[in-house]
């Protein structure tokens, strides 16, 4: 039987335990990375279309993950979160073969493309699976009183893939065509689902009534309203801050984005205890704070050090609101539902992303760039609010859903 670490559990041995989990995440967004920066390169050049053409293409990953959130999370549940990681790196697979077969046939770019947006919509039910099980196969890893450091850290792969993967793909592409990202997509899952076979399969929680939507809804709804409101703030610095840095002719112009990624990763890795130990609301109200000073501070800056210093301190504070929200979201809810709880609270996430760009960019146009980072650490502080509401009643909302509160935390 395999042994589930305490709360007590040194922090190196929880690490070990989640190897394999952050390795089937970071596995799988390395492949969804890789085609990001080269897919707009590929429809364009490559196919032929134009910007809505491509918009399309892109956008059809990120509308398929969010319609598949809640599924995934159910399917992690009812089956496990290890065996939806397997789904999610087998689809995964599947959508670098379609990869493959639209570049097969590109010299008729219409059913080149058309294959190409279903490969997309394919990937995209495969990323909600390998994060959403991710987690879901963590928290069954670990016991509840390290239900931060699992949310940190697998997200913490995932943030360390899309930052190594982009230059990946990009070297593959220049080299070998969009062939090249297509049997990278299909290899690399195949090759991690293999080494995962023996990984530990903890034992599903059987449910003692069925699964009730909106009862976890209820309990999760606030929770990844204020993760929504924060990762508005992480928009603007994906979106915009290279943008700003060429407008002001600071150079290079993804220094901002490098120190906001590599200041969150940092910070996960040192501090992603801190929610379990002092409470996830807690701890995303003060680390909100720090966001929104960053995010403030870009905006003001008139030079790329103090830009750059800015956006360090906006990824040192979206560190810990994303797992200090969602220790919230899963300790409201009964063991055998935090798939998918984790399913509906990263579904914000995804509206966030998909609403907070375009409205961003809607306010650029009008007033500037540095307008953008004024606003999002307006939106982004709005988070407080409910980061206090949750550190002083959520106790009170939880008992009246009929949800014991699982967190065992650490005196």
């Amino acid at each position: 039987m395999t042994h589930l670490p305490t709360s007590s559990t040194p922090l190196r041995s929880v690490a070990v335990t989640l190897l394999p989990t952050m390795g089937a995440v970071l596995a799988g967004f390395v492949v969804i990375g890789a085609a990001l920066p080269v897919l707009p390169l590929h429809v364009s050049h490559n196919l032929g279309f134009g910007s809505v053409v491509v918009g399309l293409v892109a956008g059809t990953q990120f509308a398929a993950s969010l319609v598949s959130r809640v599924w995934s999370g159910s399917f992690a549940d009812g089956n496990g979160g290890k065996r939806a990681v397997l789904v999610g790196l087998v689809t995964a697979a599947a959508a670098g073969l379609l990869y493959l077969l639209s570049v097969a046939v590109a010299r008729s770019p219409v059913l080149s493309v058309s294959i190409l947006v279903v490969g997309r919509a394919v990937l995209g039910g495969a990323e909600s699976f390998i994060i959403t099980g991710g987690v879901a196969w963590g928290l069954a890893l670990v016991d509840a009183g390290h239900s931060g450091k699992v949310i940190a850290w697998v997200g913490t792969a995932m943030f360390a893939a899309l930052a190594f993967s982009g230059p990946l793909g990009t070297m593959l592409f220049t080299a070998y065509g969009f062939a090249a990202i297509g049997l990278l997509t299909t290899l690399l899952p195949l090759l991690v689902l293999g080494s995962l076979m023996r990984a530990p399969n903890p034992r599903i929680q059987l449910r003692q009534r069925e699964s009730d939507l909106r009862a976890v809804f209820d309990a999760v709804w606030l929770p990844g309203l204020g993760a929504a409101l924060a990762s508005v703030g992480y928009c603007s610095v994906l979106a915009f801050s290279s943008l700003l840095y060429a407008d002001n002719h600071w150079r290079p112009v993804w220094v901002g984005f490098t120190a906001f990624g590599a200041a969150l990763i940092a910070a996960r890795m040192v501090c992603g205890h801190l929610p379990d130990r002092y409470g996830g609301a807690k701890i995303a109200l003060l680390f909100v704070l720090v966001q929104s000073a960053g995010l403030l501070l870009i905006g003001l800056a008139r030079s790329s050090v103090l830009a750059s210093f800015g956006a360090a301190l906006a990824g040192l504070g979206y560190s810990l609101v994303y797992p200090g929200l969602g220790v919230e979201a899963v300790g409201g809810t009964s063991p055998e539902n935090r798939g998918l709880a984790m399913g509906i609270y990263t579904a914000f996430l995804d509206v966030a992303m998909a609403l907070g760009s375009p409205a961003l960019g809607w306010a650029a146009d009008r007033a500037g760039l540095s307008v953008v980072f004024f606003i999002s650490a307006g939106v982004t502080f709005c988070t407080t609010a409910i980061a206090l509401h949750l550190a002083y009643n959520a106790r009170g909302g939880r008992q009246a859903h009929g949800y014991p509160r699982p967190l065992n935390r650490p005196k």
